[in-house]
């Protein structure tokens, strides 16, 4: 059997002996400097900001309205994120879907509403949908507000849909197969065995995509939805003061943001019982 060995003389070694530059302990404290001056650069701006462009009156002033606006986004939230990941979780069954039919038209779906721009299929909804109509037939009256939630669902419901046939196709085909060797049908080895797997595979996808549809309702002003984006262009052509509202929207979009991202975190937590964290 053939020896292997190493020929450390062809080694390589700095001159003189010595360590080259980029040592560990150096880019570990290269590191540290460069993150220290970003967060010293990010604060000095920020107290910038606040101290010297904020007009803390016109921010008593333009609170209720954002307060207000702040509640529509949650309550879009709410409904889009609850329908997208239901109708997600079809979408992603379709895509593994033994049937090729089914497969397929989950597949077009995918592909259209990943392919095109979100703000493109709000117009569609909102403009093209009541084009249907003859002029004055259009049954509905407060259609922007249902129109932005059937576009950021079905947008939406694309991305978790991917999502969780990723999250199926992450679990080990023998799982299936112990599945079914016990007797279980398809329909119950996904619904006891493969999904509560691919769910929890798939949390840190989906819950990514849902900080995104936060995000997402800021594009909700073109179809005239008073939401915080709204609100910040109504204040800024009213008073010519950019930075307090914008202090105001950021802060807005933070306090749905950062919870929302924290849970998500605590799920993936508790979701890795039984297995190595």
């Amino acid at each position: 059997m053939a020896e292997t060995y190493t020929d450390e003389s062809r080694i390589e070694q700095p001159a003189g002996g010595e360590e080259g530059f980029l040592t560990d302990r150096r880019v570990r404290w290269i590191g540290i400097a460069m993150a220290g001056l970003f967060t010293a650069s990010v604060l000095f701006f920020l107290l910038l900001i606040l101290t010297q462009f904020v007009d803390y009156n016109l921010l008593v002033t333009i609170i209720p309205q954002f307060v207000e606006a702040l509640l529509l986004v949650l309550e879009i939230i709410l409904i889009s994120g609850a329908l997208s990941l239901t109708f997600g979780v079809l979408v992603g069954l379709g895509r593994v879907s033994q049937t090729s039919f089914t497969q397929s038209i989950a597949t077009l779906y995918v592909e259209f509403f990943r392919g095109t721009p979100l703000l493109f299929q709000l117009f569609v909804v909102y403009l093209g949908v009541p084009a249907l109509w003859t002029s004055g037939q259009f049954p509905i009256e407060n259609w922007s507000y249902a129109a932005a939630i059937i576009g950021l669902t079905l947008n939406h419901t694309a991305y978790i849909g991917e999502a969780v046939k990723g999250g199926i196709n992450s679990v080990a085909e023998g799982q299936t197969e112990a599945a079914r060797s016990l007797g279980m049908s398809y329909i119950d080895s996904m619904r006891f065995v493969i999904l509560p797997q691919a769910w929890r595979n798939a949390l840190a996808a989906i819950g990514n995509d849902l900080v995104i549809l936060v995000k997402d309702t800021s594009l909700l002003t073109v179809l005239a939805i008073p939401e915080l984006i709204s609100v910040f262009r109504n204040v800024n052509s009213a008073t010519f003061d950019a930075w307090t509202p914008i202090v105001v929207v950021s802060v807005a979009y933070l306090v749905i943001t950062v919870p929302l991202g924290k849970l998500v975190r605590t799920m993936e937590t508790r979701s890795m019982w039984g297995t190595e964290r």
